[in-house]
């Protein structure tokens, strides 16, 4: 399995700030009111990038031989998985974010001091899941074995 790159990351943010701005483009040209998230997303991408690295923590102490237990390799496959799609559900949300940030700044009437700050903190929480799956992604990395020729040394390595 190849690490997450920035590339990737970078795309799903464009696609993420594309989306939020139309949305609310299409909402307000349309007459409606434009989309808010509610106050508990952001809390809930912290909370998501908290429980994937809880859960690669246990892997990361196997590979050292901190524990005594076996690495299970479908395990720690499946925690680096969940890593790589919370690093691209943080860059596609947070992207959306600010997006719709962008949206509500760009109009020339007052701005709702609540709807600011919970699209900036969309935006933040979701730059620290990034953060947060790819220091996961990072600890299910188990190192390249001397004696398998099929492993390169350009897939990084996770498991």
């Amino acid at each position: 399995m190849k690490r997450t790159g920035p590339a990737v990351l970078v795309v799903a943010a464009v696609i993420g700030v594309v989306v939020g701005y139309g949305t609310d483009q299409l909402l307000s040209a349309s007459g409606h009111p434009t989309f808010t998230p509610m106050v508990s997303l952001p809390v809930v991408l912290v909370a998501l990038g908290a429980i994937v690295l809880v859960l690669a923590i246990p892997i990361r102490r196997a590979i050292r031989g901190s524990t005594k237990a076996p690495i299970n390799p479908f395990r720690a496959v499946r925690i680096a998985m969940l890593a790589k799609a919370s690093s691209l559900v943080g860059a596609g949300i947070g992207g959306a974010g600010i997006g719709l940030l962008l949206f509500v700044l760009s109009r020339p009437t007052e701005h709702d001091g609540g709807v600011v700050t919970v699209l900036v903190a969309t935006g933040a929480c979701g730059a620290v899941l990034i953060v947060a799956a790819l220091i996961a992604e990072h600890l299910c990395t188990i190192r390249k074995d001397d004696d398998d020729p099929d492993a390169s040394a350009a897939d990084g390595g996770s498991a």
